[in-house]
């Protein structure tokens, strides 16, 4: 009893806030905030939100970005759509499986909002990736370093502090953000009008530009700013910085499963991946997959092979995938749960994978290492970066300058080419800018390659 209000009391004294689950999850939609929605079956506004994504453009677009192996051939590898479904099947399990144990402990959490977690974070991982450019982080860094380094440095006196930081730190996650948020020309109001949970559970730096993560990662464009900021007093997240400094909240705590969805996806798929394009042994894959269980699991895992009766190794990967895949996410569900008091009052420090039981998360620094090593830069990848990286600067060069200069002759003609939704003819600069980034951002792997041969004068259209 003593402990307990001493507890209490340094709580108190410390001055720390808690943020509430009732009022983290919230079916408010940006832009209906004052609309009672029409209802015309039994969805909630949660799978209305998923459902919105799975029938989109933007998100039908990841089929064709590269995921991290060159987009298959003859061997079918993962690009970003089959990534993004996959996490968010993850997602949904870690949601449900939260929910599940927290009820228990938070009765009157039952019968509200709360029940529908798995759902929410299910389509946060549908959207976690579509704001990535084309070629992944080799077209982030050539967007990022074409204004630090390239023809675009010249523009810095021309624009805004708090611009240049948006521009020059070009992140696919605050990408996502504006994607999901911004009034696009001739779009409604909202963007596309999802619930404020939502929205908050794909933020994974809460950070404006101007006061980055610790990873120099932030999680949406000054732009954006103030949306995010009313989401975030609407839900109670908690706000960390001082008024007057750069905007920096407490992530919402849904974000922690959305973030180990993809971890765990990323990681276990791309070896998946290797073994399949052999840039992995059979026996490599193997071990690094059964390294995640004790002697004992290891031997049930191998018999269970044998009495199945698989005899291809690929098969045999993917039973053993499966098996690492649950071990982490009934890991990172522990984690949260026993750490539930940390993510509400915005003091728990890193990810969920760092603090699973110690051999799952010892293997898996060790499979995130080798990737590094033996997948992230072997050639195909390399070459994909790098091939990535030169369509992507050549783009940002010939637009930025259409935009900069909008009535050359060679300007207006590819002004013409930009769709009409982004607003390439604004008067002024930073909301030219802003359109390139967008239209750019949005192009898939084969569209921007396409647009840069025609350019460049490599290709002609055939009529």
């Amino acid at each position: 009893m003593f402990l307990l209000f001493f507890c209490l009391k340094k709580a108190y004294l410390c001055g720390q806030v808690m943020m509430n689950w009732q009022k983290l999850i919230s079916n408010k939609r940006l832009g209906q905030e004052h609309k009672h929605p029409e209802r015309h079956d039994d969805r909630t506004e949660f799978k209305r939100d998923y459902d919105r994504l799975i029938f989109s453009a933007p998100f039908r677009r990841l089929q064709n970005k590269t995921q991290v192996f060159p987009l298959p051939g003859s061997v079918f590898v993962h690009n970003r759509l089959t990534h993004s479904l996959e996490v968010a099947s993850v997602g949904m399990s870690l949601g449900n499986d939260v929910a599940r144990q927290l009820v228990v402990r938070h009765p009157e959490l039952e019968n509200t909002l709360f029940s529908e977690i798995g759902q929410i974070v299910a389509t946060a991982c549908l959207a976690h990736d579509m704001g990535n450019p084309p070629f992944g982080h080799s077209g982030e860094k050539a967007i990022q370093t074409y204004f630090t380094e390239g023809p675009g440095s010249d523009l810095q006196r021309e624009v805004s502090h708090q611009f240049w930081d948006d521009i020059t730190h070009f992140e696919g996650n605050a990408n996502a953000f504006r994607l999901l948020t911004h009034q696009f020309k001739g779009r409604r109001v909202g963007g596309f009008v999802m619930t404020y949970s939502m929205l908050a559970s794909i933020v994974k730096y809460p950070y404006s530009s101007s006061a980055p993560s610790k990873k120099g990662k932030f999680g949406f464009f000054n732009s954006e700013r103030d949306i995010f900021r009313r989401i975030a007093d609407e839900l109670g997240i908690i706000c960390l910085s001082e008024p007057g400094d750069p905007l920096k909240f407490a992530r919402h705590p849904l974000v922690y499963l959305v973030e180990a969805a993809d971890d765990i996806c990323y990681e276990i798929m791309d070896l998946e991946d290797a073994h399949k394009l052999k840039i992995l042994s059979y026996d490599e894959t193997a071990g690094l997959l059964l390294s995640f269980f004790d002697e004992t699991t290891r031997g049930k895992i191998q018999q269970r092979i044998l009495d199945e009766g698989l005899t291809d190794d690929n098969e045999k990967i993917v039973y053993m995938r499966a098996c690492a895949i649950g071990l982490l996410e009934n890991e990172c569900v522990k984690v949260f749960v026993e750490h539930e008091d940390d993510l509400l009052s915005g003091t728990f420090e890193g990810s969920l994978i760092d603090h699973i039981a110690p051999q799952p998360c010892e293997a898996y620094k060790h499979c995130a290492a080798l990737s590094v090593k033996r997948i992230y830069k072997s050639r195909p990848v390399l070459d994909v970066e790098l091939s990535g990286y030169k369509i992507m600067e050549t783009l940002m060069t010939h637009f930025v300058e259409a935009a900069h200069h909008p009535d050359r002759f060679y300007s207006k003609q590819l002004i013409s080419r930009v769709s009409s939704q982004y607003d390439i003819d604004a008067p002024d600069l930073e909301t030219r800018l802003m359109a390139v980034i967008d239209y750019i951002s949005g192009m898939t792997d084969v569209y921007a390659l396409d647009v840069y041969q025609k350019i460049c004068g490599i290709s002609l259209p055939i009529v």
